[in-house]
């Protein structure tokens, strides 16, 4: 019998930039009834300011956008993405 050349399916990480924003948006999204019931597209969702999309979404998006923004910053090279500055303690 031929094995196979294939490995089992690994769990795929993201490691771009702001990927853990990316990913509790896309969360934050699919729960709310204008994905799920509605059929809408997460942008439609978030660009008509549907009821049903919560502020915590809606702030999310900014945390994206303003984290995908310092990826092109050049004072942010040395100051860290706002991902992780933000999630840093302080002593």
């Amino acid at each position: 019998m031929p094995q196979s050349f294939y490995e089992p399916e690994q769990l795929v990480v993201d490691t771009r930039p702001c990927s853990a924003l990316r990913e509790d948006l896309k969360f934050c999204i699919q729960n709310t009834d204008c994905f799920k019931k509605e059929k809408k597209t997460p942008r439609q969702c978030l660009l008509e300011n549907h009821p049903s999309v919560p502020a915590e979404c809606h702030q999310l998006r900014q945390s994206f956008f303003e984290c995908k923004r310092s990826i092109l910053d050049n004072r942010q090279r040395f100051r860290g993405r706002k991902e992780y500055s933000a999630s840093t303690p302080k002593s």
